[in-house]
């Protein structure tokens, strides 16, 4: 799919491909061992042939292990363990692990009051997965604001977030830039920075913000 450009001119080059499928190897028992493996190596900063030389393994088996294409048995599966002090259940983690999905219908979103939420806010929770293998928490609100909503241009948390404006307008700050954003507009940024709308223009005003961060 083509990329508008930007402003300056070339498009930003993405490494990961939105539309890429896995394939069906990929989720059989050795693919995941596979991929446990090698994940397991490359923390420990091990090559190949250090993890064969730890093992008495060959860099071959241990080549198409890693790539699923063997399934090793439970003495290789306590060396590898051994030598990457790692139980064997760890090489099981991929196969075993839910990919959690969440539904929420119109109307059962969860209003809630975030932490540091000022007067007048509202804060709709769209939905949430806690611990789950990506190692990133999101966190999507709908967000409304009204005549009875405070300005407060000085939020600070960890993470990233995105608003998309849906309805009205407001001047939105982050640091000592002011943006003024419109239905359709958007705003991504570092949100350890003091920010916040500092004028609410056109009320109700609503947009989503979606925060994310590192697990833990």
């Amino acid at each position: 799919m083509a990329r508008r450009k930007g402003a300056r001119g070339a498009a930003p080059a993405f490494t990961q491909d939105p539309h890429r499928l896995r394939p069906a190897g990929d989720r059989s028992l050795e693919a995941a061992i596979g991929r446990e493996l090698r994940a397991l190596r490359r923390q420990q900063g091990l090559t190949v042939a250090a993890l064969a030389a730890a093992t008495g393994l060959s860099a071959g088996m241990l080549s198409k292990i890693e790539n699923g294409l063997t399934a090793p048995s439970l003495a290789t599966l306590q060396a590898l363990g051994h030598a990457l002090s790692a139980p064997v259940t760890a090489f099981f983690r991929g196969y075993e692990e839910r990919r959690e999905v969440q539904h929420v219908r119109a109307g059962q979103h969860v209003e809630t009051v975030r932490r540091g939420t000022r007067a007048g806010h509202q804060y709709h929770l769209l939905g949430h997965i806690g611990s789950n293998a990506s190692g990133v928490v999101m966190e999507p609100y709908l967000i409304t604001l009204s005549a009875q909503s405070d300005v407060f241009p000085t939020f600070q948390h960890d993470g990233i977030e995105l608003l998309y404006m849906l309805e009205g307008a407001v001047a939105y700050r982050h640091g000592d830039r002011l943006f003024r954003l419109e239905p359709g507009d958007s705003l991504i940024f570092d949100a350890d920075a003091p920010h916040g709308p500092e004028e609410l223009t056109r009320l109700p005003a609503r947009y989503l913000s979606v925060i994310c961060y590192p697990q833990g």
